[in-house]
């Protein structure tokens, strides 16, 4: 469901990016705050049972419980998106609960995943120990090497991921050549952008299919 920001798309579109980064998302409730609100609600009012209904099925915009989608996460979200050149972003709690759900949301039980082998540690232990745990095999590759790339996909290939610049050791991926490539396999692919974030790398201008920015890294910065 994709709130309206009173923000027209072809006007955010032509913004600079320091535009974007201040401006970007940010919408004012009835009371005229000049800076975003926090919304520390789970749930919310509706006018009569039948809006209720509506919006719990989905045919009418607004928000349902915060679990699903809250004013404030849905600000950030949208100005992530809008310096992303993202059709829309969600936020998750972790970085590795952004990472988990992306690719879960790619493979199932009897396909295959290729990945760069040098990789945040968690990134590494989820693709090379656990999505072996439900049928999903991997093969890590030298994410530097594209003739690696190229012989390690498989007619069941779904899902690629990589790091780019790479974590710790700031490998850099020919971005564009792997997104070809899977694209021609079938397969989607997914990038980690946690070191050059979206102010110095958009990775969906090179064909990536999901990008996964860490909020507590380059972003909002306590956590460098």
């Amino acid at each position: 469901m994709k709130r309206d920001t009173g923000q027209n798309k072809n006007i955010t579109e032509s913004w600079r990016l320091q535009t974007k980064l201040v401006r970007g998302g940010t919408y004012r409730s009835e009371i005229g705050e000049t800076s975003e609100a926090m919304f520390m609600t789970s749930g919310y009012a509706y006018d009569c049972a039948e809006d209720a209904a509506a919006r719990f099925e989905g045919e009418q915009d607004g928000y349902t419980y915060s679990r699903l989608r809250n004013p404030t996460c849905a600000m950030f979200e949208d100005k992530m998106a809008l310096i992303e050149g993202a059709e829309q972003a969600r936020s998750t709690a972790t970085g590795m609960a952004a990472m988990t759900s992306a690719m879960l949301s790619i493979v199932k039980t009897g396909d295959h995943v290729v990945s760069s082998k040098t990789l945040f540690g968690s990134c590494r232990v989820f693709i090379e120990n656990i999505l072996p745990k439900f049928g999903v095999e991997a093969t890590l590759v030298d994410g530097e090497d594209n003739e690696a790339w190229k012989n390690a996909m498989q007619p069941n290939t779904t899902a690629v991921f990589l790091e780019s610049p790479a974590n710790p050791t700031l490998d850099v991926v020919d971005i564009g050549f792997v997104c070809d490539l899977a694209h021609e396999n079938g397969a989607q692919v997914v990038v980690d952008n946690v070191f050059a974030t979206p102010l110095l790398q958009k990775p969906m201008q090179y064909g990536a299919d999901i990008v996964i920015n860490s909020t507590t890294k380059h972003i909002e910065c306590q956590g460098s």
